[in-house]
């Protein structure tokens, strides 16, 4: 199976950084949307595809313009959530990487599905401040999801750190912020 972790467009909190961390649910920027867009060239989407998405609304605008006029699952999961990198205990979630609650999500995104069982307990407080160990068994969890899906390629839109800690995960490489992906950028892992 093959998983394809494509970073999201470019966000409102990164034009002033770091002032601009402190936005709250940033959307996407100009620049942003045209990165989505040129997903369309890269990844051409078919109805039969499955992205899983960060329930972010930066990563829920990506996962939407390149998917338009397409019919693929697009599921919404805070396994993918944001994620700091590295991992500092004593570090809070910063106002631009809170979760959209499901209900926001099913009013201005209705067109997206949730992951309903997999990821219940982790709607609250997301992926952000989890300790490594906590991370390992939610990578083994998400992963084993794939697994299940039967697919043989998913698409996951989420965020720099998050991508890191779950390459870092699969691969056993020791990664660091060098390696984080720039906006659209993706890292195709084969497991």
């Amino acid at each position: 199976m093959e998983v394809v972790l494509i970073r999201h467009g470019q966000g409102e909190h990164t034009l002033d950084l770091p002032q601009s961390l402190q936005i709250s649910d940033p959307s996407l920027t100009e620049e942003g949307i045209s990165q989505a867009k040129a997903l369309r060239k890269q990844f051409p989407l078919t109805k039969t595809d499955v992205i899983v998405v960060s329930p972010v609304r930066r990563t829920l605008q990506t996962a939407l313009i390149w998917s338009e006029a397409v019919a693929c699952q697009k599921i919404v999961s805070p396994l993918v959530s944001p994620r700091m990198f590295p991992q500092k205990r004593e570090w809070k979630t910063l106002p631009c990487d809170e979760l959209l609650t499901r209900e926001k999500i099913k009013d201005e995104f209705p067109d997206m599905s949730f992951d309903e069982d997999l990821s219940k307990e982790f709607w609250t407080k997301g992926i952000n401040t989890s300790s490594d160990q906590e991370f390992k068994e939610i990578a083994e969890k998400f992963l084993e999801w794939c697994y299940q899906t039967g697919e043989t390629r998913i698409y996951v839109v989420s965020h720099d750190g998050t991508i890191s800690s779950y390459r870092q995960f699969i691969t056993g490489k020791k990664l660091s912020r060098d390696d984080f992906p720039k906006e659209t950028e993706w890292i195709t892992i084969n497991l």
